[in-house]
């Protein structure tokens, strides 16, 4: 499996997986990476059907996706059944409510791995985990995080901390996991840091705590990777039951000197003694960059700012080859020629014209035209047009496109119209195929009737509603 833009799991995370359900997955690719595509794939779907939050409803997902939920007090947890083709998740309906989720989302992810229907996946139960076992949980705990708490769940300002108090506090707003808290803030991080979730090796005389995944910030790639054995001293060591917490600055690589290490007690793999051990590792110079952040500005993003080359983006529909209302049409109108070429290429190669894919069209020597075929059909509709998945495949192609001409990248707050989409969740995926890529990205709002644009626009720093 390929890597996507703004995803750096396989950088760090060379290790040797060893579990069948694992290389069914990922074959040659990252499991991290397999796991999180995988696991987007389905939410993306689910939102197109109306699926909303936060907080998102794991009961909701498994109802679109046809999975039949039942309580069962018999189960200790949860667990994944299958029968004549179809799965069956049994929970346990003693258990808090945010447990419950957790325990649906994670046996959803079960589901997402291809030989699931071969054997009944049954957490909890097992007095002793098979050697490798803790790989297939580790990656059903990353895809529970991505669906319970998916692109555009926490705003800017909230995505900011890196105090592992505020993370506890955060869990309890949402009603999620610390683990899925603690992997949304640090994709969004500005800062050099990184989260890991690390487990006891029970099976050594050290009890050493060994790294089982870590996920970086935009702009850090640590040498750190799965199977990582964490120092003995470490205050990781210290989290020995759920919801304890521990700090402090040490060093885990002679070469990087000290880290800040903050780390909390979660629930343990089944059949193991002791919690797992999440958290956040921050390098000492963390101080917040805004070199890859998007740029929000008062304006008409069909002038881009500045002298260099640049593009500007729009979405179109995989229906019309000619560009409609609102910001298409200004760009129709601005830019005949380009219009022109998006209706000749559509009409003349129709195997091309289809989601996901993009269009690029000269507007003079310093503009290109991206249209974006991103939302299925045009006019009313109960659900969103919008396709997040496509938005994201053509975007990777937008980031490819930029960095050959070095170009920087100009548009509206894109999907958000007529699309249904919402702008937290495509603001997220520019960030993480544009942004994380050293693309710069300038985002512009038309000024409130009455409001006068300036030559430099306002800079704001963070990404509220549409004005």
């Amino acid at each position: 499996m390929s890597n996507k833009p703004g995803m750096n799991y396989t950088k760090i995370s060379r290790y040797r997986w060893t579990h069948p359900s694992v290389l069914a997955l990922a074959g040659e690719g990252d499991p991290v990476e397999a796991i999180t595509e995988r696991a987007r794939e389905v939410v993306f779907g689910a939102l197109q059907l109306g699926w909303s939050g936060p907080p998102y409803d794991p009961f909701t997902l498994a109802e679109l996706l046809k999975i039949s939920i039942e309580p069962n007090d018999e189960v200790r947890e949860a667990r994944t059944c299958a029968e004549a083709g179809r799965f069956r998740i049994e929970f346990n309906p003693n258990r808090p409510t945010a447990r419950i989720n957790y325990s649906i989302a994670h046996e959803i992810a079960h589901t997402l791995f291809p030989d699931c229907a071969h054997e009944v996946r049954n957490r909890y139960t097992h007095s002793e985990m098979k050697q490798s076992d803790w790989q297939l949980e580790a990656l059903c705990n990353i895809a529970a995080a991505e669906i319970l708490m998916p692109l555009g769940s926490l705003k800017t300002d909230q995505a900011r901390t890196t105090d592992i108090n505020e993370v506890v506090s955060l869990r309890r707003q949402f009603g999620v996991s610390s683990e899925a808290i603690i992997l949304r803030i640090t994709k969004l991080a500005n800062t050099k840091s990184f989260a890991f979730a690390a487990r006891r090796d029970e099976t050594s005389a050290s009890g050493r705590y060994k790294i089982d995944y870590c996920v970086p910030s935009r702009n850090w790639v640590p040498g750190i990777r799965t199977g990582f054995a964490i120092p003995e001293q470490s205050v990781v060591s210290e989290c020995t039951a759920i919801g304890f917490t521990s700090s402090a600055e040490e060093a885990w690589q002679e070469s990087e000197g000290k880290w800040k290490v903050q780390c909390l007690g979660i629930p343990p793999y089944p059949g193991h003694n002791f919690p797992r051990v999440v958290g956040i590792v921050s390098s000492p110079d963390n101080t917040e960059t805004t070199t890859n952040s998007m740029k929000y500005l008062k304006g008409d993003a069909s002038q881009p700012r500045g002298k260099d080359p640049a593009i500007i983006v729009q979405i179109v529909n995989d229906k019309a080859i000619t560009w409609g209302r609102g910001f298409a049409a200004s760009i129709r109108t601005q830019w005949p020629s380009a219009q022109r070429a998006f209706t000749e290429w559509a009409f003349n190669k129709r195997a091309q014209f289809k989601l996901g894919n993009v269009h690029f069209g000269s507007a003079n020597e310093r503009i290109t035209i991206a249209s974006l075929i991103a939302q299925h059909g045009y006019g009313p509709s109960s659900t969103p047009r919008l396709r997040y998945s496509a938005l994201e495949d053509c975007l990777m192609k937008v980031a490819e496109f930029a960095k050959s001409h070095q170009a920087s990248v100009h548009m509206p707050r894109v999907g958000t119209g007529e699309a249904g989409g919402h702008w937290e969740i495509v603001s997220e995926l520019i960030d993480e195929t544009l942004s994380k890529n050293g693309i710069h990205v300038t985002v512009y709002d038309l000024p409130r009737k009455g409001e006068p644009i300036t030559k430099t626009g306002l800079l704001f720093q963070s990404a509220g509603g549409t004005n």
